[in-house]
């Protein structure tokens, strides 16, 4: 598995352990999935201003998010290895959502990977039957990293 991470902020310091957790949170959801782990994925860490940019000309939404996903592939036509995809994560979000949650910054940064992910991976929340189905399975693979939501 590759893991390409580009922090691009000073809001939000990823060591080598911080980075080992999201590494192993990817890893555990693939294979959680059955979908094995031999992929790449970009992580991108920016600002408020870079992602509501991002937002605006790939969502039509002139707002801040915490996360954005922009996979590769369709569901049904995920490859069995190859770059899946980028994850765009918002430092300030994640800061204020951990306080906001009363977690750690690592586990709300886990969470947003994992949710990420599986919206590479071809999961969405749009209608209340996915959101059903995308949700039980955030909770199954934070369950499975220890991590409780």
């Amino acid at each position: 598995m590759e893991i390409l991470i580009n922090n691009q902020n000073n809001k939000l310091k990823i060591e080598k352990k911080f980075e080992e957790k999201i590494k192993k949170a990817l890893k555990t959801s693939l294979n959680h999935l059955d979908y094995g782990d031999d992929y790449e994925i970009s992580i991108s860490v920016v600002d408020e201003e870079e992602i509501r940019q991002l937002n605006k000309e790939y969502r039509g939404v002139d707002s801040v998010t915490d996360v954005l996903s922009f996979p590769l592939f369709e569901r049904d036509e995920i490859p069995s290895e190859g770059m899946l995809g980028d994850i765009v994560i918002c430092s300030k979000r994640v800061v204020e959502q951990a306080e906001e949650f009363g977690h750690s910054q690592e586990r709300e940064f886990v969470y947003l990977t994992v949710h990420s992910l599986l919206h590479l991976l071809g999961y969405d929340h749009i209608e209340e039957d996915e959101r059903t189905e995308m949700r039980n399975k955030e909770k199954e693979i934070m369950k499975k990293l220890g991590i409780f939501k």
